[in-house]
């Protein structure tokens, strides 16, 4: 009687005995179902065509379902090409169209080939829920085409002439590329993208257009780059400038010129008038893309790095000074300039500068922008928060994305939990309350959507005056992990000593099972069947350095996706597969292009390792959703019970 409220709701969507009876039968049988399978990523940077291959051949996993199918029946080669035409079914057609021979022989075993292994990879799911995924063009086709085995009496017939049809009605290419789509996405059941889409590499916006796509089944959580850019787009102007400052550094427009359509001109021509004597020679762009920028430009690129790196630590001094509760008095450093012996002091130490030209500083107020300066950042912030793709892609990561997240078992978040030297929980001044662990993660995640929909509503005093990019380099966040930011040390100072960034003691400990166990209860989750999954820092494989710490506890899964760090990480990516029979971890080398990938077939080459094999395959019952579907069945068992008791009338019409 007191869940009659509830049962009331849930009669209008199942207002018979027979209609919950069936939805009873149909959750159990789901129930039963195994465990979908879920790929996890990390720190792709930009890499569009990297990442794009990664999802579409599922970490090497469509390879081996292929390798299995088919190791009797196609060579290797064969069996290379038909793993491209899953991947690339577009552009692949044409180029296998050209050299075929007997093309009509080459569709009806091609489309029987992907008929197999659409069966396979669709064998986890529901009819219902595959139907629901169907292409719309093809969907009846390709459900009888599923559950008709070709073999089977009676059959045959009917089966081959549905393919011969196909063929004779010239709709075998648009069938070829609908199937291999679908292959593609049931192979994946959920997509966990654990931080850093943006930054260094050129097309962070063609990335979440495809992860758009596929929302439904991804979740996202924020790392330091992909929060700079919520900043940036929120209006944040020390968002904004380390945005752009990045992208110029590493010669990267793409994403904030033709993805987003941020107009950076007036900044290119504040620039060339500034320093048109100044040849920037520390601010020419880390590692500008081959053969695509001509001496000429990186010659500007190198003026407006310069000019938007001033910009940039003018406005992050004007917040340390008005937000005491950083704590980051020691970042303010255009006032340690000596500007007549040009050098600095910092700590007690006294450096010289290797730069001179400082043009638009005032020694005397040293963090005001000049008139030229706020011209333009205004007009830069005023792109940011005018830019329709950009303010679609943010809000994308508020709707599926999070500081952290429990799933089935595993705490994913992108870097780090702030500990002390010992080990134990360190407590971070937030406003009045000091907190730490869940609750630090809980109230950053409640601040950081703040700031984007509600900014007016946060209150200064105990936040200060940009939460956002308080998360992108402050020593407490949990996201930068990191006690500060040298970007000022390694623009203008020589001694590499006053480049190093100290890593929060997290990262000492994250082979420590004992703090990995208070980690996982902290949040809840059994220290005993659980895991830690992390991004941010690359694991240095070519050093020796394993992915796996504290004997599979915590899997740091950031190999080297971005091009920029795969000289010190030796690989180009990890990514994990944890399906019903167990978790596998997946090293790739790097990828050479899409180009080479269709016309020689040149898959990464991927190598699976299998890190836990389950004790007893794992089912739907076994997961989160099993949770939540056994307690809906336990209401609609009450409902039944209701209705056959006359506590509630059914509504039979």
């Amino acid at each position: 009687m007191k869940d009659k409220d509830y049962l009331k709701l849930l009669a209008e969507e199942y207002p018979t005995i027979s209609s919950v009876s069936s939805e009873i039968i149909n959750l159990n049988a789901i129930l039963n179902l195994p465990k979908g399978t879920e790929h996890f990523l990390t720190d792709i940077h930009g890499e569009y065509e990297a990442f794009s291959y990664v999802l579409r051949n599922a970490s090497g996993v469509l390879k081996l379902k292929i390798d299995d199918l088919f190791d009797d029946e196609l060579t290797n080669e064969k069996k290379k090409k038909l793993a491209t035409l899953l991947y690339y079914p577009e552009e692949k057609l044409d180029l296998i169209k050209k050299e075929a021979v007997d093309i009509d022989s080459w569709y009806k075993d091609t489309l029987i080939r992907l008929i197999k292994i659409c069966r396979v990879v669709s064998s986890k799911y529901t009819r219902s829920r595959v139907r629901k995924m169907l292409p719309k063009d093809f969907s009846y086709i390709i459900e009888e085409l599923l559950h008709e085995e070709e073999e089977r009496l009676n059959k045959h017939d009917y089966f081959h002439n549905i393919i011969h049809t196909i063929i004779d009605i010239d709709r075998a290419d648009e069938f070829i590329i609908a199937i291999s789509n679908l292959i593609q996405r049931l192979a994946i059941d959920r997509l966990h993208i654990i931080g850093d889409i943006y930054d260094r590499g050129p097309l962070s916006h063609k990335i979440l257009d495809d992860l758009i796509l596929r929302r439904s089944f991804t979740d996202i959580q924020w790392g330091n780059h992909d929060i700079l850019w919520m900043g940036a787009a929120a209006g944040s102007l020390a968002c904004i400038t380390n945005v752009v400052r990045i992208a110029l550094r590493y010669a990267n427009l793409a994403t904030l010129e033709e993805g987003y359509g941020i107009n950076l001109l007036p900044l290119a021509t504040f620039a060339l008038d500034i320093y048109k004597d100044d040849e920037c020679k520390n601010f020419i762009p880390k590692k500008p893309i081959e053969n695509y920028y001509q001496e000429k430009d990186l010659e500007l690129l190198s003026k407006m790095h310069k000019a938007i790196s001033i910009i940039q630590f003018k406005i992050e001094g004007q917040i340390i000074k008005n937000s005491s509760n950083y704590k980051m008095e020691h970042r303010l450093l255009l006032d340690k300039i000596d500007y007549n012996n040009f050098s600095i002091t910092i700590e007690d130490k006294n450096y010289k500068l290797n730069d001179k030209n400082f043009p638009t500083i005032d020694p005397n107020n040293p963090y005001i922008l000049t008139k030229q300066e706020e011209r333009i950042l205004n007009r830069i912030k005023e792109c940011f928060l005018e830019s329709d793709k950009l303010q679609k892609h943010i809000k994308f990561l508020y709707s599926n994305g999070s500081m952290y997240l429990k799933y089935n078992s595993n705490l994913l978040y992108h870097s780090c939990i702030p500990l002390n030297d010992k080990g134990k929980f360190r407590k971070v001044e937030l406003g009045d309350e000091k907190l730490y662990g869940k609750k630090l993660f809980d109230k950053l995640d409640f601040l950081a959507r703040m700031f984007y929909f509600n900014n007016d509503q946060i209150d200064k005093k105990l936040y200060g005056e940009d939460i956002m990019w308080y998360l992108w380099c402050n020593g407490d966040s949990p996201l930068f992990g990191k006690d500060k930011m040298t970007t000022f040390e390694r623009y203008f100072i020589e001694d590499k000593m006053t480049h190093i960034e100290k890593k929060d003691p997290y990262y000492k400990f994250r082979d420590n099972e004992n703090v990995l166990n208070n980690i996982l209860e902290e949040f809840d989750l059994n220290p005993y069947s659980s895991h830690i999954i992390n991004g941010h820092v690359p694991v240095k494989a070519s050093s020796g350095e394993s992915p796996i710490k504290a004997n599979g506890k915590l899997l740091v899964i950031d190999g080297g996706f971005s091009k920029t760090y795969q000289s010190k990480t030796g690989l180009a990516g990890y990514t994990l597969i944890y399906n019903s029979y167990g978790i596998r971890l997946a090293s790739h080398e790097p990828f050479e292009s899409k180009i080479k990938a269709i016309k020689e077939e040149k898959d990464i080459l991927s190598t699976l390792e299998l890190l836990e094999k389950m004790d007893k395959r794992k089912y739907i019952y076994d997961t989160d959703k099993g949770k939540e579907l056994e307690e809906r069945v336990e209401y609609l068992k009450k409902l039944l019970s209701a209705y056959r008791m006359g506590l509630i009338n059914e509504n039979v019409q």
